[in-house]
Parts: structure tokens; C-alpha cells; sequence
């Protein structure tokens, strides 16, 4: 019994030993997984060099710089119509012509007229240099002549104005008559507009002006062509600030068309206005905003180390960095809302 008796508390003891022993490798089981699910996957990308531009953007609708209206300058029938809508024209080609044969008949009529006092005023002549008739005569004579010179000439002027041709070079853009209509004076026959160059037309905050010059390159885009940018430049700039808008005209002409931009198109412009070549940069998606600073998380031995930065120009998806990273260091893209400084990471696209 006495055996029993102390036998009893050193079973208890060992008990007590050996679930402590248990409690302790389950608690250190625990930390260590812990540890392995605080590994955060992330993608990151290397601080690069290259060439980047700093532009003022806007939008505009696309404009011809020539276009005409062409009008008749006589009344008559259209007799025949040469051209139709998305034809090439050039300028002085005739694209329309309307019925001449009243207009032949008065110049005719004319030119006898003319011919008659061409001779009356040739006889006269002489015989005033002889003194055989008064002064007054021959310069009755000399009138006569010089006022149906000028109405032959306009009997010829409307004549040739039955041939309708076109002031200026391009495409026809609308035709407004058809074969057999009737048409007045000054009425419309067709528009013609050139495509080359075509222009946008931007109203710019009037702070922006400092830093716009002509001449300064500037790209297109179309929302019906949006894989394609067109390469222009600045043409001219307004001197004066609309007092009411607060803004200033600036006109922006597009170089290469590639024959399928079209007055009309809706587009997006960039003037470049600077360009820094070879600096730092780093993707957008990179930086981070917090209480007016931006940073960035570095990685280094798999942690992730949070930077304060100080950046320059952003196009596109690139921004510049002027301090804060070296060239070739590392840095998150994807997956810092999950970081703290010195986070263990797993890079996953690397």
C-alpha cells in the first residue's frame, strides 16, 4: 500500500510532463503554418529606361481645311452632270453643264453688235484725225464701242459660266441637283471638300498656354478606328484668350491620314508638348497614393520593402520616376493592398 502510495504522484507528474510537451509541438506546428500562409503572391516589374513625353489631351471633330460650295452663276437647265458623290476632282474641272444654247445665241448677238461699232468707231476715227467730223461724234462713237465691248464680254463670261467647275481640288462630298432640274443663280450644285490636310479644332484652358507651340507634334486617335494613331502637328495658336470660356483656339492639322480619316470623325488629340529621353520609369499600376505621397513596395531576398518615390512625367501606362529607385531594382505591380513592410512574398510571374 505504501509502494502504491508514492507511485501514485510520479505517474501524474510524467503525464503532466508529456502533455506539455504535446501542447508545446502543436503550438509550434501552428507558428510555422502560420508562417507558410503569410507567403503573399505578387507580380512585380524592373525599373526600365526610356523616352517619355509629357502631352495636353483633348477631343475634337475632325475638319477639312478646304471645302467649297459650288454655285451656279447662271439660270438654266442642267444638262449633264460629269461627276457623282466620292469622286476625285481637280480644280477648274468642269462637273456640271447647263443648257447653253440662249447663252451662244446672245454672244453671238453680242460679237455682231460689237463688229458693227468696231468699224463705225475705226471710220471715225480717221475722219476726225482729218477734221471731218466734231469731236463729240468720234467720242460718241468710241463710247458706243467700249460699252458693247463689255456687253460682249459678259455674254461671253455667261457663256463659259454654263460649264460648272470646281474652285478647288478634292472629293465630292454631296451633290444637290440632278439632270433636267432648273436651277437659279447662286444655287447650290455640289460641295467639294479636300482631305488633305484634314484639321482638328481645340479650345485649350487658357493655363496651358505657356507650354503650346507651333510646330510641336501631336497624335490622333478615332473612335472608328481605334487601333490606329495618326501623327500631326500643331498649326496654328490663337493669340488671344476667349474671355468668357477662358480658353484659346489651337488649331492641329493631320499630317498622314492614310486615306481613312474623313471630316466628321470623332477624335482624341495629344499635343507633346515635352520629352524626356532615357529617365527612370516604372508601371502605373505600381504606385501606391497615401496622405499626398506616392510610393512603391521593392523587393529584396523575397520581402517586400515599401519606398517613398517622387515622380515626373505619366503617358500612357509608364511613369516616371525622379527619385526614390535605381535602375533594375524590383517592384510590385500586382498585390500590395495585402503587404506590410518586410511582407515575405512569392513572385509568380517571374
Amino acid at each position: 500500500m505504501k509502494t502504491l502510495r508514492y507511485s501514485l504522484p510520479i505517474f501524474l507528474l510524467i503525464a503532466t510532463l508529456f502533455g506539455a510537451t504535446a501542447c508545446n509541438n502543436n503550438e509550434d506546428q501552428n507558428e510555422n503554418d502560420e508562417e507558410e500562409k503569410l507567403v503573399i503572391p505578387v507580380e512585380v516589374s524592373n525599373v526600365s529606361r526610356g523616352d517619355i513625353s509629357a502631352y495636353y489631351a483633348n477631343t475634337a471633330t475632325l475638319d477639312a481645311e478646304q471645302e467649297a460650295t459650288v454655285v451656279s452663276k447662271v439660270r438654266g437647265i442642267i444638262n449633264e452632270i460629269y461627276v457623282e458623290e466620292g469622286d476625285e476632282v481637280k480644280a477648274g474641272q468642269v462637273i456640271a453643264k447647263i443648257e447653253d444654247e440662249q447663252y451662244r445665241i446672245e454672244a453671238a448677238r453680242a460679237k455682231a453688235t460689237l463688229d458693227r461699232l468696231q468699224n463705225e468707231f475705226r471710220r471715225n476715227r480717221e475722219l476726225f484725225e482729218k477734221n471731218l467730223i466734231a469731236a463729240e461724234t468720234f467720242q460718241n462713237s468710241q463710247y458706243e464701242y467700249e460699252s458693247q465691248k463689255a456687253a460682249y464680254d459678259l455674254a461671253q463670261l455667261n457663256l463659259e459660266h454654263t460649264s460648272i467647275k470646281s474652285p478647288i481640288g478634292g472629293v465630292v462630298s454631296e451633290r444637290f441637283v440632278k439632270r433636267g432640274n432648273m436651277i437659279g443663280t447662286d444655287q447650290q450644285i455640289f460641295r467639294v471638300t479636300d482631305f488633305s490636310p484634314l484639321q482638328a479644332i481645340l479650345y485649350v484652358p487658357e493655363h496651358e498656354m505657356a507650354k503650346i507651340r507651333k510646330d510641336q507634334p501631336a497624335e490622333l486617335r478615332v473612335d472608328a478606328l481605334p487601333n490606329q494613331i495618326f501623327a500631326g502637328h500643331v498649326e496654328r495658336i490663337s493669340p488671344v484668350v476667349d474671355s468668357q470660356t477662358g480658353t484659346f483656339k489651337v488649331t492641329v492639322f493631320v499630317d498622314e491620314t492614310k486615306n481613312l480619316l474623313r471630316p466628321g470623325m470623332f477624335g482624341r488629340v495629344k499635343i507633346v508638348y515635352d520629352t524626356r529621353k532615357n529617365t527612370r520609369m516604372i508601371p502605373k499600376s505600381a504606385i501606391m497614393s497615401e496622405d499626398l505621397a506616392q510610393t512603391v513596395y521593392v523587393i529584396r531576398d523575397s520581402l517586400a520593402f515599401k519606398k517613398q518615390i517622387q515622380t515626373g512625367y505619366t503617358n500612357g501606362l509608364n511613369v516616371e520616376v525622379i527619385d526614390g529607385l535605381e535602375d533594375g531594382e524590383t517592384v510590385v505591380t500586382i498585390g500590395q493592398s495585402s503587404l506590410q513592410d518586410s511582407s515575405k512574398v512569392n513572385i509568380i510571374n517571374l
